[in-house]
């Protein structure tokens, strides 16, 4: 699992590019002698293991695009590719899943049932792969599916599940205002669009504070703000771009009209015109109960799986929701923070890293819930 997570770490590629990283994976399962088929709704690769007793059909994912960081780390793995590196943990899921099929394959004549190994291009840019994948197929009799994410900012032998929902929907919005230019000398003779949006981006707080339910969580997030002029010119036109994270499906629809009233409210009062763009991400992961307390029940069993707790909602998206749409199933988090440094940096950071000894612990329990799942209830 090492050898294969450093190679990919040194190889990483973006999201929709990951061309190399697919063949590198179907390769490794056809020298294996393992049935696999590649281009899965674009580059995704899908192998299958069929045990030698019958049995139900278990799915279990990993995703292998990388982000476009400049990787610092000093470490001998360090990325080779300028500007993209694996600064989630991607490199680990696939090194723990290729790993995990082949045990599975040398175990196929004692096991049941069938087990499909999802590997899955682009999480990190919507639309996503996923969506794709399950339209080319790839959960075609497929009767549940397990996934997990080693998890940087909680220690090894630490597993964290939740029933429901678990991360949000990621959602963006763009919103161009267009008031009238003019000469920083002569505002009365203008319509600044940079007064017009900054009364927009506070407009927009009241929106989660004064407009969402309290029980209901939400985050209204303007992340850019650009109206590049001169110093002495009065903006013509200013573009906020931001992101809407929510759980609940009427939150998301209605904060996705609220945003547009308040925008139109707001530069009616200016007497300015504005475009408004949202784009609806990936939905919110939402865990089944019944295979959720079953995970828990073989991360119980998994020698180096020291405690086993109930997570927070995560604000941050995931296209494995998609998968759980189709089929039953659930994504848990498995800990990873490094030892080797005293920082603790985060998912997305340029100094990101893993401990590679989760990428064992994650193999064990998916590999547990697989094989123990046809005997569940």
């Amino acid at each position: 699992m090492v050898s294969i997570r450093r190679f990919l770490h040194q190889h990483p590629e973006l999201s929709f590019k990951e061309e190399k990283t697919a063949a590198y994976i179907q390769a490794y399962y056809e020298n294996l002698g393992i049935e696999v088929k590649g281009k899965v709704g674009g580059n995704g690769v899908v192998a299958k293991i069929y045990g030698g007793k019958p049995g139900k059909t278990v799915a279990l994912r990993a995703d292998f695009d990388a982000l476009p960081i400049q990787d610092e780390k000093d470490v001998p793995y360090k990325s080779l590719v300028p500007g993209v590196m694996h600064a989630c943990g991607h490199d680990g899921h696939t090194a723990t899943l290729l790993v995990l099929g082949k045990v599975l394959h040398e175990l196929k004549e004692e096991l049941e049932g069938n087990y499909v190994l999802i590997h899955q291009h682009a999480e990190e840019y919507a639309p996503g792969g996923a969506i794709s994948m399950i339209e080319d197929g790839c959960l075609d009799q497929v009767d549940v599916i397990f996934g997990t994410h080693l998890w940087a900012s909680e220690p090894v032998g630490k597993i964290q599940y939740r029933v429901g929902p678990v991360m949000a929907a990621a959602d963006r919005f763009e919103i161009t205002i267009q008031g009238k230019g003019g000469h920083g000398a002569q505002p009365h003779r203008t319509k600044d669009a940079i007064v017009t949006a900054s009364q927009l981006v506070m407009n927009l707080q009241q929106v989660v504070s004064r407009k969402v339910n309290p029980i209901d969580s939400a985050v209204v997030t303007v992340g850019s703000f650009v109206a590049d002029n001169a110093f002495n010119v009065i903006a013509d036109r200013a573009k906020l771009i931001g992101t809407v994270r929510t759980f609940n499906e009427d939150v998301r629809e209605f904060i996705e009209s609220e945003i547009e009233r308040i925008t139109k409210g707001t530069c009616y009062t200016a007497d300015s015109t504005y475009d408004y763009l949202f784009v609806k991400g990936y939905p919110a992961v939402v865990n089944h109960k019944e295979e959720t307390d079953f995970l828990i029940n073989c991360a119980e069993q998994i020698d180096g799986v020291q405690s086993i707790e109930e997570t927070e909602p995560h604000m941050g998206g995931e296209d494995f929701a998609y998968y759980l749409q189709h089929v039953k199933g659930t994504f848990f988090f498995t800990g990873a923070k490094p030892t080797y440094t005293d920082e603790n940096y985060p998912h997305h950071h340029p100094k990101f890293d893993i401990d590679e000894k989760a990428m064992l612990i994650a193999a064990k329990t998916l590999g547990t819930a697989a094989i123990q799942y046809h005997h569940k209830g």
